[in-house]
């Protein structure tokens, strides 16, 4: 089994590339995943693992064991060499390198009567994370992000998630690009809205339904309002017009899920 104990190691060095710049996961198509619950769901997840980096005082040899398959290579590190990789300072001593997976539209496996969660330009890894872990808790058909400004594969988002990026179908594209094949697959799209919008609950959530969120300073553009199956709004008794969008994401959904019994 291979050892490395240097930081100046070439590919430590590639790997602290890989958490720190966007441009080195997009060009090799390659991502770090830390923590071991989070390996696992990537592994059930199908994302491919290259190579599992371990710290022999922090893990055992059993729990590495369990991940054990031919076509991944498993390196031993010091702790000097953990330190430097390792984003928390909770993570049970081990870290991999994953393949990123495509997040075209046309990949998404939908079931026939699909519940998705749209959010349009989030810019905040938390609510991102916070999104997914949602979107799971739901068991929700797919999760599209339109018009991203964020990698999905950024550590921040590996983190925030806390494995709901493995866990979910996820797409990308643009407002247009996202509301053509909604339009295609028959599916009605309901938009978080301030403006002209109807009480959310009482819509109908059962037959295809995407429901679509924004920003919090901003909310959805112009182009996901007017073409709306219809915008809906949350009803607030206080003085703030607006909440955290992974709230209010929330609320739309378990609603959908109240009325689709949960199915």
């Amino acid at each position: 089994m291979k050892q490395i104990t240097s930081i100046q190691n070439p590919f430590i060095k590639a790997l602290l590339l890989l958490q720190e710049k966007a441009k080195a996961r997009k060009k090799t198509g390659t991502f770090l995943i830390e923590g071991q619950r989070e390996i696992e769901l990537a592994i059930q997840g199908n994302f491919e693992i290259e190579t599992i980096l371990f710290l022999p005082e922090l893990i055992s040899e059993s729990q590495i064991l369990k991940f054990s398959k031919t076509s991944i290579n498993f390196v031993e590190i010091n702790k000097e060499v953990y330190q430097k990789l390792a984003y928390r300072d909770t993570t049970e001593g081990i870290l991999a390198v994953a393949r990123t997976k495509s997040l075209s539209l046309t990949d998404l496996i939908l079931s026939k009567n699909p519940l998705i969660l749209i959010a349009e330009a989030p810019e905040k890894p938390g609510n991102i994370g916070a999104l997914l872990r949602t979107a799971d808790a739901a068991h929700l058909d797919a999760v599209i992000i339109a018009n991203p400004k964020s990698d999905l594969y950024s550590p921040n988002i590996v983190r925030s998630s806390v494995g709901g990026l493995f866990t979910n179908q996820i797409a990308t594209g643009s407002t247009k690009e996202i509301i053509a094949y909604l339009k295609e697959k028959q599916i009605n799209f309901y938009c978080a809205a301030l403006q002209e919008a109807t009480a959310y609950h009482t819509q109908n959530y059962t037959t295809p339904t995407a429901l679509v969120v924004g920003t919090e300073a901003t909310g959805l553009t112009k182009e996901w309002r007017e073409q709306a199956t219809k915008n809906i709004i949350i009803p607030m008794q206080g003085k703030i017009d607006s909440m955290n969008v992974s709230v209010a994401a929330a609320i739309l959904i378990f609603e959908a899920k109240r009325q689709r019994n949960f199915k």
